[in-house]
């Protein structure tokens, strides 16, 4: 008290400690603030959707059969102004109104990205870099696409503290904290790259380079960013499509691909519209979480919600090797991240396999190693119409319920607190997504608990009545064509380290843990579940794709930006 008010920082190289004033602290703070601030950039986008079409058509892209339109809590869409039958072509955009890697390389950004490694690692952040450049060049070719893009995005990179807390018991919580940390971290190294590299000399952003300038394009690549061949084919890279990239998002499947021939991206409709209905198309398997973290938008009706499981054989257990080789032999690693999915039943055949793996006993093991007909017996393990015993169903599906119910207890409020909370008419936005991720997430879990507990019942009832056991002979292979169903299934490979898998759980403890005062201890690590797909490879079959990143995703912008929000600009 009385003393003179100073602030000490840490010593500075030569050893002497730097001070700074309460007033040079004042415009120290008045400095980052101004950088933070989106350096004027506010834009009403509908009054630049003449002019986009106008582009587009000057380009050489299809603008007949469909117009620009505001669907409310969906935000702008393609609107048809005639019939679309289902598989037509009716959409498609030439090579020469994408922005790229490659013609970022062939901008003012190609002497920076020569020299830069992260650039050249890093596709996304190219493009990122790329749409800021090209939005403070008045003579940009792609001026009519970027006036069109949103000011604002509800993607968690713009959610506020408060909105935040609403996942923190979430699986997307990591990913959230991850994506803002990085996206920071980037925006301070480039400040000082724009700034001081000889390189960026000519890049026109020294003078408006602010974190929500950076957020912004991050936000506006990772909500539209797909995969595109090369004009050679001979490889893939990243690609913003103008004019499609204005599609929300519905169940299907994906429609979209790229002509080398005529060098265009051609969609087909995914089903008959009508006059003034809206036009979808399908972004891929995506669960609500992706969906929230790297678009945006929480879909209602994702037919592809799941939640993501992390299982792993202990490498302690005495049958570790048995175990680890049966599951070697359908493809399997012995640890790995599985999914528990919205739709019944809740596992994939690779689910069912690696559990029915996991609770054998070593007869059984051994019976799947050495017994007769054990080659193709690998193909069964998939496959619900044969049983390794009815003891081993009846492990694995009170395991799976379980580990169910321990996940539902990492949440602090119940699905009808959520549901409840969502009933408030002043929740925001985006406490409203976060909030409907985190009831998702539980009623999932829910389902998987009483799907299991109702198999556990059934096995049960099939061992005391003495049910025969299905058997397996060489002609039964044919019931084993399903796709779902098929083994050896190759899983791809895991982003996720090893340490950070979930603690392992041994079958046999399954009910005492279920029953523990310590139980909601154990899948505590359980929120730091983030990136990884299972059964979801399908649309990287197609092109264009959608490349996973920091900066990311798919193709639209269905619903980021609230609307109210551009109404009041």
């Amino acid at each position: 008290m009385g003393k003179k008010s100073r602030v000490k920082t840490q010593k500075s190289g030569t050893g002497a400690a730097a001070v700074v004033s309460p007033k040079e602290m004042m415009n120290l703070i008045s400095e980052v603030q101004q950088r933070c601030s989106l350096s004027g950039y506010t834009i009403l986008r509908e009054d630049y959707f003449a002019e986009l079409m106008a582009w587009a058509a000057e380009c050489g892209a299809s603008c007949d059969g469909f117009e620009i339109a505001n669907f409310a809590d969906e935000g702008y869409g393609l609107r048809a102004t005639r019939d679309i039958k289902a598989e037509e072509l009716f959409l498609w955009i030439p090579r020469k109104m994408l922005m790229t890697v490659e013609s970022a390389k062939n901008s003012v950004l190609g002497p920076l990205y020569s020299q830069d490694r992260i650039l050249q690692a890093m596709g996304n952040v190219t493009l990122a870099l790329h749409l800021l450049c090209e939005r403070a060049n008045p003579a940009s070719p792609w001026l009519p696409y970027i006036k069109t893009l949103p000011s604002e995005y509800d993607t968690p990179l713009h959610f506020e503290e408060e909105e935040v807390r609403h996942l923190l018991a979430t699986q997307a919580i990591q990913d959230v904290l991850s994506q803002y940390k990085n996206t920071a971290r980037q925006y301070a190294y480039f400040y000082k790259v724009i700034h001081t590299h000889p390189n960026a000399s000519k890049l026109p952003l020294k003078d408006a380079f602010t974190f929500d300038d950076y957020r912004w394009a991050v936000s506006s690549v990772m909500t539209r960013q797909n995969q595109i061949p090369t004009e050679d084919g001979s490889r893939v890279t990243l690609a913003l499509i103008p004019l499609w990239d204005m599609c929300n998002h519905t169940n299907g499947l994906i429609t979209t691909g790229y002509n080398l021939e005529d060098d265009r991206c051609e969609c087909v409709a995914l089903q008959d519209y009508k006059e003034n209905e809206q036009i979808y198309i399908f972004y891929g398997t995506r669960s609500n979480a992706e969906f929230v973290i790297h678009n945006g938008f929480f879909f209602e009706d994702n037919a592809h919600d799941r939640v993501k499981i992390k299982l792993g054989v202990s490498k302690s257990e005495r049958l570790y090797a048995m175990k680890a080789e049966v599951l070697a032999r359908a493809g399997i690693p012995a640890s790995s991240i599985f999914a528990l999915h919205c739709s019944e039943p809740p596992i994939s055949a690779q689910l069912l396999a690696f559990l029915r793996v996991f609770c054998m006993t070593e007869e059984e093991l051994k019976d799947y190693l050495v017994g007769d007909h054990a080659i193709n017996k690998i193909f069964t393990l998939g496959n619900t119409e044969f049983p390794v015993s009815w003891e081993n169903e009846i492990k694995l599906w009170t395991f799976l319920e379980t580990r169910a119910t321990l996940l539902l207890k990492t949440y602090k409020t119940t699905s009808e607190e959520d549901r409840s909370i969502l009933q408030k008419p002043d929740l925001s936005l985006h406490s409203r997504m976060a909030i409907k991720l985190r009831l998702a997430e539980k009623e999932i879990l829910e389902r998987a608990v009483a799907s299991g507990r109702a198999k556990r019942l059934h096995f049960q009832k099939q061992l005391e009545e003495g049910a025969p056991l299905p058997l397996y002979e060489e002609s039964d292979i044919a019931l084993l064509e399903n796709a779902d169903a098929k083994l050896p299934i190759i899983l791809r490979k895991l982003d996720e380290e090893d340490e950070h898998m979930e603690p392992e759980l041994d079958p046999s403890r399954a009910k005492t843990l279920l029953e523990s005062t310590e139980a909601a201890l154990l899948n505590g690590q359980s929120k730091d579940v983030n990136g990884s797909h299972e059964d979801t490879q399908q649309e990287k079959k197609n092109a264009p794709e959608k490349e996973k990143g920091e900066c990311q995703e798919e193709p639209s912008a269905q619903r980021t930006e609230d609307a109210s929000k551009d109404k009041g600009e």
